[in-house]
């Protein structure tokens, strides 16, 4: 495949969706997102098309099974928390999404035992769910309910991550910030949304 479809997809961008006055405000003003959404890598999982925003609506953190790592000061490079941070303490977010989805190729390389490369990026990076993994498998599952299941089971370990993080417990403790895990079906377009550890359709409109 060339680039054309790329250039076509600008093309169109520029005619059908393109508001001067919008990206005129958004030059002067600056961004001042209110929804920082941290999602996956997965091509088919965009998450400002999924929730029809427009641009400067969301702020955007993608990375391979949507993780968010704990917080530790040692190692050497924090791309997400760094992301984090900059959307939590600089742009003041009020609601922080996990987007978690369906049929993750992350989540089924950590299934299937991604990690025992040591040279494998991947493979590392998916230990920060390998208590998910642990939990689900001393669950009686199919192989097609198990990964879901993980799936999902990842999206509120990322959450508890988040509230090791002193700046995000603090603001959601003082009420200026609220966490959502969310977890986007494939197969059926549908969002479902975590609720006291549960996940339950999200239908449009309603607050999660």
């Amino acid at each position: 495949m060339s680039l054309s479809k790329l250039l076509e997809g600008y093309g169109r961008f520029r005619r059908d969706h393109f508001d001067s006055a919008l990206f005129e405000r958004l030059q002067s003003e600056g961004q001042m997102p209110k929804f920082l959404v941290l999602g996956c890598c997965d091509s088919r999982v965009d998450p400002a098309i999924i929730l029809d925003c427009s641009p400067g609506d969301l702020f955007v953190i993608r990375n391979v099974a949507n993780l968010v790592p704990p917080f530790e000061n040692a190692g050497h490079y924090h791309g997400t928390s760094a992301a984090l941070e900059f959307g939590v303490c600089n742009l003041g977010v009020a609601h922080v999404i996990v987007l978690g989805h369906s049929q993750c190729g992350g989540i089924r390389a950590l299934m299937e035992g991604a990690g025992s490369d040591a040279g494998s990026f991947i493979g590392s990076w998916m230990q920060i769910a390998d208590s998910a993994r642990k939990t689900v498998l001393a669950r009686s599952l199919d192989q097609k309910n198990l990964l879901r299941e993980c799936e999902m089971q990842a999206i509120l370990g990322s959450l508890e991550n988040l509230l090791t993080f002193p700046w995000v417990k603090s603001r959601v403790d003082e009420g200026s910030l609220q966490l959502h895990g969310w977890y986007f079906d494939i197969e059926n377009a549908m969002l479902h949304a975590c609720r006291d550890g549960k996940f339950s359709p999200l239908d449009p409109g309603i607050s999660s």
